[in-house]
């Protein structure tokens, strides 16, 4: 996107509203599934941000370190009750190492579009098996992209109209990057607010194929966090990875 900073995309405008639109209403179901995956042992999240699930995570007894690249959305998090007794390295998720391993790391909210390239996506799911104990796994959520079945690869939705205000998303997709140039667009009274994001997107199988590059494999997949089927019509994924045996092809 031209005139796209990603260091702006979750720094000072970005970070201390971000709660109010990144709660989706899900996190008590999304706790208990990455708690369930975790036995008595202890879980990392990749762009932890502000707590939104790790703060919950641990208030429901599972130990949580992070990595987060926003330094503000930290802030945010170390604000909130609990914040402070939570390990937090600021760093790229793809490259920063802990010095120690996890029964669970996890990454949700499509958060793994925020790395631009393929490689440093394969990083991710590297630095995410580098950090797992040997029975632990990689959890990760992202939606199913559909922008490159729309016509001429942009568009406009009405994601809210009122009669004070109008959110407007527009989009255009690059299929040889598999890049979405997203400008969330908000007109009210006040005037008119801009949100960009850059996204990568990646389809299942093509995370399936990082997995084995990074020496996992996957073991299972719903369509939610209750344990919803993987199908067809399903808008997002939940996946789990676990380390590939040495005898496994």
């Amino acid at each position: 996107m031209e005139g796209f900073d990603p260091a702006r995309s979750f720094g000072p405008q970005v970070a201390p509203g971000y709660d109010a639109v990144s709660v989706r209403g899900d996190e008590d179901d999304t706790v208990e599934f990455l708690h369930s995956r975790t036995g008595a042992g202890t879980a990392l999240e990749f762009a932890i941000g502000t707590g939104r699930i790790a703060l919950p995570l641990a208030r429901r007894g599972t130990p949580v370190d992070g990595i987060e690249l926003s330094p503000t959305m930290v802030e945010q998090l170390r604000a909130k009750p609990g914040g402070h007794d939570l390990r937090v390295g600021i760093g790229d998720m793809s490259r920063l190492r802990l010095d120690r391993t996890y029964a669970l790391v996890y990454l949700v909210y499509n958060t793994i579009g925020n790395l631009l390239t393929q490689d440093e996506q394969v990083r991710c799911f590297e630095n995410a098996a580098a950090h797992l104990t040997p029975n632990g796994v990689f959890v990760l959520e992202c939606r199913v992209p559909t922008a490159q079945s729309r016509a001429a690869h942009q568009f406009v939705d009405a994601e809210y109209v009122g009669a004070d205000r109008v959110v407007l998303d527009v989009c255009r997709y690059d299929p040889v990057t598999q890049i979405l140039d997203e400008q969330h667009v908000r007109i009210d009274a006040d005037g008119i607010t801009l949100s960009p994001i850059s996204l990568r997107l990646a389809g299942p199988s093509e995370f399936d194929l990082m997995a084995r590059i990074a020496g996992l494999r996957l073991v299972e997949r719903f369509g939610g966090w209750n344990g919803e089927p993987f199908t067809a019509d399903s808008w997002r994924h939940v996946s789990v990875y676990a380390r590939r045996s040495p005898a496994a092809p």
